[in-house]
């Protein structure tokens, strides 16, 4: 169940991470709601996680899946780079994110 509230808090790091985008500048009263709900809904599933997950490992995948959604919405929805470094870079993040689950007592 960890591992699953563990994924869910990391989508909603994506959530707000793209939300930080639409607020602009925190100056947009729903996209800066949303953006903060889900701030603190990560947060607070990430430390529900970690009562039973190593912290190392909890914090690393949190990160992980945030920085995989957001750069993978990135391209899709701004047009950033998909250059090939870039997609093999983000395998290389997920890779660590696999290895981190299987080798987690």
């Amino acid at each position: 169940m960890s591992w699953t509230i563990l994924i869910v808090a990391g989508l909603l790091e994506v959530v707000w991470a793209i939300g930080l985008k639409y607020t602009d500048g925190f100056t947009r009263l729903w996209p800066t709601v949303v953006t903060l709900l889900a701030m603190v809904l990560s947060v607070w599933l990430l430390g529900i996680a970690m009562k039973t997950l190593p912290v190392g490992t909890a914090y690393a995948v949190w990160v992980g899946i945030g920085a995989i959604g957001t750069a993978i919405l990135g391209i899709f929805l701004f047009s950033e780079s998909a250059s090939i470094g870039r997609l093999l870079s983000l395998l290389l993040i997920f890779a660590g994110i696999v290895g981190l689950k299987l080798f987690t007592s």
